[in-house]
């Protein structure tokens, strides 16, 4: 993770930015419109670059839900195409609860910001006014 770099993606050449329910079925949806989304924009659905990006969206999302959440709060998720640099955005309103990289074998869970780090080029965590948004960039073929 490297918090210290937060730079925007300077000229988009797509974005989105969605609301969702910050329930498991929101978490789903991200991940189903992340797929047609970059389908749209021409990385095909069955692509690697697709895929990467579609459990990039899920892992955040899943955390977003599950350690974000705040009764009646949505959570938002952002895609920024700039080149072949897809830069996601997931942002829930819990600012108290840091993210923590589980490396114990015998814990349950915890596990998904370690394929985020392996599948993104880049992530980290900026604070919002209220809540946090967590980012990864990843190269896209």
């Amino acid at each position: 993770m490297n918090s210290e770099i937060s730079t925007q993606i300077s000229t988009p050449l797509g974005g989105t930015t969605l609301r969702l329910s910050s329930t498991p079925r929101g978490a789903r949806l991200a991940r189903r419109l992340t797929e047609q989304q970059l389908t749209a924009w021409g990385h095909p659905h069955d692509g690697d670059g697709n895929r990467a990006a579609q459990q990039v969206v899920a892992e955040l999302a899943a955390n977003a839900v599950t350690h974000g959440r705040v009764p009646g709060r949505d959570f938002e998720l952002r895609l920024l195409l700039a080149g072949n640099t897809l830069r996601v955005e997931v942002s829930d309103t819990r600012g108290d609860r840091r993210l923590r990289i589980v490396t114990d074998p015998e814990e349950e869970g915890g596990r998904g910001l370690v394929i985020v780090t392996v599948l993104a080029r880049v992530w980290g965590v900026t604070g919002r006014e209220v809540g946090k948004t967590v980012w990864a960039e990843l190269e896209l073929p």
